[in-house]
């Protein structure tokens, strides 16, 4: 039973989709602090503007002291960045071949009023997720579940108690986790090893990775793109 645990980020790049696929459970991990910075995966992604890689940002609700965990941030609901991004795919990307049936999809999603930031998210992310064929039954919430520990060990309590006797985990953990405490805590870890896939660009040669699932939805369609991430 492998288990993937990721925070809820804003409209995530393909290898966010290729770890839910890969996983049996996927839990979003929402309860951990927010970070002190402005801009970061849960509030920003990168996309293909003017033919340059931008960073597409939903504004925050700063207005508090001290810290707060993800599923307690909410956007700023005075500034109309929806309908900016909204503007902003249709003028980089009403050429691409699938954005009629994308967008129909898309615009409901990023218009949507809720200002919880992990609620925003995650809503978004399955509604793509149950478009490229992800049962909504694989996911949790870590705001939700029993756990105990920080770092390694929160990250091992959460896979047991969904069940999980396999951990897997982004590429770059390595730098910072301690692989041997989940062989000593009886959970096999497996590395994800996200190899991008390259495809037709309409707006860009050569290719560019590492772009919001926005991008490939709207070069390769939701079938597309279940097709990249079953290969």
């Amino acid at each position: 039973m492998i288990v993937a645990i990721h925070q809820p980020n804003f409209f995530p790049w393909l290898g966010f989709f290729d770890k839910i696929i890969k996983s049996d459970i996927f839990i979003f991990l929402d309860h951990v602090q927010f970070p002190k910075s402005e801009g970061n995966w849960t509030n920003r992604v990168k996309l293909l503007v003017g033919g340059d890689v931008k960073w597409i940002t939903a504004p925050l609700n700063r207005q508090f002291r001290g810290v707060k965990s993800i599923c307690d941030m909410t956007f700023n609901s005075m500034k109309p960045w929806r309908h900016k991004l909204i503007k902003t795919i249709q003028a980089n990307y009403r050429k691409a071949p699938y954005y009629d049936r994308v967008m129909d999809c898309l615009e409901p999603l990023i218009l949507n009023p809720e200002h919880n930031i992990s609620k925003y998210n995650t809503y978004a992310i399955l509604n793509i997720a149950e478009q490229i064929g992800i049962a909504k039954e694989k996911f949790y919430w870590s705001s939700n579940l029993p756990y105990s520990g920080t770092a390694n060990e929160m990250l091992i309590s959460l896979t047991k108690v969904v069940g999980g006797s396999c951990y897997m985990c982004g590429a770059g953990a390595n730098e910072y986790q301690d692989d041997n405490a989940f062989s000593k805590s009886g959970i096999e870890l497996l590395y994800q090893k996200f190899e991008h896939p390259e495809y037709s660009q309409f707006n860009m040669n050569p290719f560019i990775s590492g772009l919001s699932i926005i991008d490939a939805l709207m070069n390769c369609d939701f079938s597309g793109v279940k097709n990249m991430l079953d290969k």
